[in-house]
């Protein structure tokens, strides 16, 4: 995981700059990460700056770095600083009540990040929502599929039996037509010998 949040700041950092520009053109860049998970699991604080420094603790360059916010261990009874809110939004946000707001949500920021959420919640609903009517629909599809070529197959089976049958039918009357004949033939031979 730490290869990766390296990773992507440094390709943050790197696309800022075209072909041909000034490295001197670089911005401060910061990586924000909010983790569900422990990543530094010998340190007890949540919240960790990084930079790039040498041994001696001197930053090699002042162009941002890396803060990594641990939600897991963020505990916070009382809710003193904004960062702190934020942090007590991100980690517990999906269980408030947009009707009910606690005390610590009652800022103007709080109510629209709750707005937002809501908002995302909502639509994510009308996508699932959405997803199972389209899923409901190819399943609908597929059986009614399913139920014309089986009928399709269940007439044209019918269809060859009525065909057989109209053959033997045929080869039938063809064959009691042939006897009549023959009968009628073998009649008027013993009609002439007599």
């Amino acid at each position: 995981m730490s290869s990766r949040i390296i990773y992507n700041w440094a390709d943050i950092y790197s696309q800022q700059l075209k072909s041909g520009q000034d490295y001197g053109q670089l911005s401060l860049t910061y990586s924000i990460w909010l983790l569900a998970e422990n990543l530094l699991a010998e340190d007890k604080d949540y919240a960790h700056h990084n930079k790039m420094r040498d041994d001696q603790g001197r930053a090699f360059n002042r162009h941002g770095g890396i803060w990594l916010l641990e939600l897991n261990k963020f505990d916070a009874s009382r809710i003193e600083t904004e960062d702190q809110r934020w942090l007590k939004f991100f980690k517990d946000g999906e269980q408030l009540n947009d009707t009910a707001l606690p005390d610590w949500m009652s800022t103007q920021e709080m109510k629209q990040a709750m707005n937002t959420l809501t908002t995302f919640s909502e639509k994510e609903q009308q996508y699932y929502q959405y997803q199972a009517r389209q899923e409901y629909l190819r399943e609908q599809r597929s059986i009614q599929l399913e139920l014309e070529l089986t009928n399709r197959a269940l007439l044209q089976e019918r269809l060859e039996k009525e065909a057989a049958q109209r053959s033997e039918m045929l080869a039938l009357q063809e064959k009691q037509a042939a006897l009549i004949e023959i009968e009628q033939l073998k009649a008027q031979l013993a009609a002439k010998n007599h």
